[in-house]
């Protein structure tokens, strides 16, 4: 998606098969991919678009570093344990999350490292937040008792799009109740 308007992107992936994946199935003129860390990468780009993989980083307070070092802006995304994790619990039950972060967590692991972070949170909207009321009236048991539940998800998944989704800034909403954080970093 982004090749379609950058000027030039590069995907960088450690692991083998995710590169190889995105090498063979994904081609633009303007579209490289590099196999390694991207806490190794270190070439200079106008944005660095991280979504949904800090958590899986050992150190990333050195990773945001280097972010900052490589690009005067990022957009760095990541879930937020308070929605996905159990109540109380230091993380969810994702054996490939090293680490999950409330909004001030996530908040104070950006700030020593950008001049300045914007804060936003993904929040269901439309037809999801239809349903996540519906579950929150009892919609689990009715479909369950009906037997619908598999006619009605087989429907249902593949009509989620984008619009089904909206991003709200921390100054109009509590972060708290967000599904995932989206920080627009500048160095």
């Amino acid at each position: 998606m982004l090749a379609g308007t950058a000027a030039d992107v590069v995907g960088v992936d450690a692991n083998p098969e995710a590169h190889e994946h995105a090498r063979l199935r994904y081609r633009a003129s303007n579209l490289r991919f590099e196999r390694g860390l991207v806490e190794d990468y270190a070439e200079r780009r106008d944005a660095i678009v991280f979504l949904q993989t800090i958590e899986h980083v050992q150190d990333p307070a050195a990773l945001l570093a280097a972010i900052g070092r490589a690009a005067p802006i990022a957009y760095v995304s990541t879930p937020n344990r308070l929605t996905l994790a159990p109540d109380g619990a230091e993380k969810s039950e994702n054996p490939w999350h090293i680490q999950e972060w409330t909004a001030a967590e996530y908040r104070a692991l950006l700030e020593p490292r950008f001049s300045d972070v914007r804060l936003l949170g993904l929040f269901h909207a439309r037809k999801l937040r239809v349903h996540e009321l519906a579950l929150a009236a009892g919609w689990d048991r009715v479909h369950k008792a009906l037997r619908i539940s598999k006619p009605f998800y087989d429907r249902f998944t593949p009509a989620i799009a984008a619009s089904d989704f909206v991003l709200r800034d921390e100054s109009d909403c509590d972060l708290d109740g967000a599904l995932d954080f989206v920080a627009v970093c500048r160095s």
